[in-house]
């Protein structure tokens, strides 16, 4: 199957990248991230989560952060929403698209939303269909889909069934996720096209961390299956609280190398996607784990 000419990137720096952070973000910090990276040309931001900031302390100015957000024309602002409370906190604050999700393996769903993965399912189905009759878009992510902390090898068929399940509730696009970046190209392909084999392989994305830095070879293996839409992290932030170790996603700009490379079409620039990343990296304190942004800096320093 010849490579996209185009691809989407879906950045979560300022939700999956930042809800980990142990040091509180300010909300205009977060708000001049979202504004970097659309000035960037990136035109999918996940915003934020509508989360309890009981367990998601980094997230509790959701309504803050979309108030303050400039909107730009072409670009979404996705967030998270667990629940239907979530759900009506994320439409009081005008958002347009969400982001619900499940898991690939009962341990998984267990230790992250205390249900089966069936229980989960029928709830995020009340979510999903809620928000599509008020006009929302959503999306549905599938977790350890390569590899879970507590369960080990994933079956393929375990993606299919939830995969099926999002796919009948109404989401326009599922994300196939390496949460704990165990995934190999191989084990992608294998689960891609499995996927691929119940629905069209246009409305699945992937979702990549960097653990034993096979991301970037991951994104290849998945644009070879004919998947032209990305999960990245601006600097590789982030990481998945329920599997000790697991790093952050894959650098966006990791990712927009190789795609460059390619002479695959993104709409980004480079250089302002890696001023966003200093930006953030500043903010937080630590450098970026992205490669790209390391290498082009040297030559420029």
């Amino acid at each position: 199957m010849p490579l996209p000419g185009k691809v989407r990137i879906f950045e979560v720096g300022p939700r999956d990248g930042l809800q980990n952070e142990a040091a509180p973000v300010s909300t205009a910090e977060k708000i001049e991230l979202i504004h970097r990276l659309q000035d960037a040309g990136v035109s999918i931001i996940e915003a934020t989560a509508f989360v309890s900031p009981k367990w998601v302390p980094q997230m509790a100015d959701n309504a803050e952060v979309m108030a303050g957000i400039r909107r730009k024309p072409g670009v979404t602002y996705p967030v998270l929403v667990p629940n239907m409370k979530g759900l009506e906190a994320a439409i009081a604050a005008g958002a347009d698209e969400a982001v619900v999700f499940g898991a690939a393996t009962e341990s998984f769903s267990k230790r992250n939303t205390n249900c089966t993965i069936d229980e989960g399912l029928a709830r995020f189905e009340e979510v999903a269909q809620a928000a599509i009759a008020k006009g929302l878009r959503v999306r549905g992510d599938i977790s350890v889909c390569l590899g879970c902390p507590y369960e080990g090898a994933v079956d393929p068929a375990a993606v299919v069934h939830v995969a099926r399940a999002l796919d009948a509730m109404g989401c326009y696009e599922i994300t196939i996720c390496d949460t704990i970046g165990t995934g190999t190209a191989g084990k992608t392909r294998a689960v891609i096209e499995a996927v691929a084999g119940h629905i069209p392989v246009g409305r699945l994305a992937g979702h990549f961390h960097d653990t034993y830095g096979q991301a970037v070879a991951n994104v290849y293996a998945a644009l070879e299956c004919g998947i032209a839409t990305f999960d990245s992290s601006i600097a590789g932030l982030g990481g998945c609280p329920y599997a000790k170790g697991a790093t952050g996603n894959v650098a966006t700009e990791d990712v927009l190398y190789l795609l460059d490379g390619l002479g695959i079409e993104t709409g980004i620039d480079m250089r302002k996607l890696i001023d966003a990343g200093e930006y953030i990296c500043g903010v937080i304190g630590r450098p970026t784990l992205s490669r790209a942004a390391r290498a082009i800096r040297a030559k420029t320093a």
